[in-house]
């Protein structure tokens, strides 16, 4: 029989697996887009409600995450044999299971704020399983992948009693195009190497929809500047390292990209005049960056 700190060594390992298969560090960026999805449609939901979003939102990704490492594991064991499946941490079916089973109960959980949020949670669902699917060897999976952050706050917005107005829309475009360039980056991560940059002029458009908002919007405009400003320097930051493709700095880009959401999210929100809150969603930044050097974020 076995010692207890033995036992409890194992049941650290197996659950760091499954933390590397979720990519929890990114989970931040994933609460401030269901705050920045909510507040810009104005909705008013309870705080009941706002813990299923974010349930269902956490879920919906894990499960994704789980499913992509299922659908990518016969190529990562040629390119990246570390990852969990590959190097025999854990089996591909069961973990293709479970992101399956994350996936259905998110969406049950949203249908239970609503019918709309429901058929947005399906959609969701679907266009996570589509990417996850098929998103090797294909052109058009960054599109995909920002579809899903874009029905990120669409799901926030109508579980939580908002609408889909045009402040709603806009922002879910220019997140979408923010995750659209990094997940471009991103499937180039595995040759530490990127190829053409243009695809990246996409990053221009939420930095451009971002400052109308500083500018016109009712909310204080010094917080929003200065976050704003935040935004920009941090993804000038990451560009650069794109840009010297030194060994390792498309990583680095990517998981930097990947944080800097969370600032796109605080940027709309301090222009909607919710100063607190749109610290709180820089505080996801800080925090994904942080959690990043405990558990990998791609």
């Amino acid at each position: 029989m076995g010692s207890p700190a033995v036992g409890r060594h194992h049941r650290r390992r197996r659950a760091d697996v499954w933390l590397r298969l979720g990519r929890v560090s990114n989970l931040p960026t994933v609460w401030s887009n269901a705050l920045a999805g909510a507040l810009l449609a104005g909705a008013s939901g309870s705080f009941e409600a706002g813990l299923v979003v974010l349930t269902a939102l956490t879920l919906c990704y894990l499960g994704g995450m789980y499913l992509n490492d299922a659908c990518d594991a016969p190529l990562d064991a040629r390119e990246r044999s570390s990852r969990p499946i590959p190097s025999g941490e854990v089996g591909r079916t069961p973990v293709a299971l479970i992101g399956l089973a994350l996936l259905a109960t998110a969406v049950l959980l949203l249908f239970t704020t609503g019918a709309a949020a429901g058929k947005a949670g399906l959609a969701l669902a679907a266009a996570v399983l589509l990417y996850d699917l098929r998103h090797k060897g294909v052109g058009w999976s960054p599109l995909v992948m920002g579809s899903c952050r874009l029905l990120c706050y669409l799901v926030a917005a109508l579980a939580l009693g908002g609408q889909l107005g045009a402040l709603v829309w806009l922002g879910a475009l220019g997140l979408a195009c923010h995750v659209v360039g990094l997940t471009y980056a991103a499937r180039q991560e595995a040759y530490d190497r990127l190829g053409a940059l243009w695809p990246l002029g996409v990053l221009a458009v939420p930095l451009l929809l971002t400052l109308a908002a500083v500018l016109l919007l009712p909310g204080p405009t010094l917080l929003a500047g200065l976050l704003w400003l935040g935004y920009l320097a941090w993804g000038v930051r990451c560009l650069a390292w794109l840009r010297r493709r030194s060994p390792g700095d498309v990583p680095r880009a990517v998981v930097g990209l990947i944080a800097a959401i969370s600032l796109f999210d605080a940027v709309l929100i301090a222009a909607l005049g919710h100063p607190l809150l749109a610290l709180l969603a820089a505080s996801a930044w800080a925090a994904t960056l942080q959690l990043q050097r405990l558990s990998a974020g791609t």
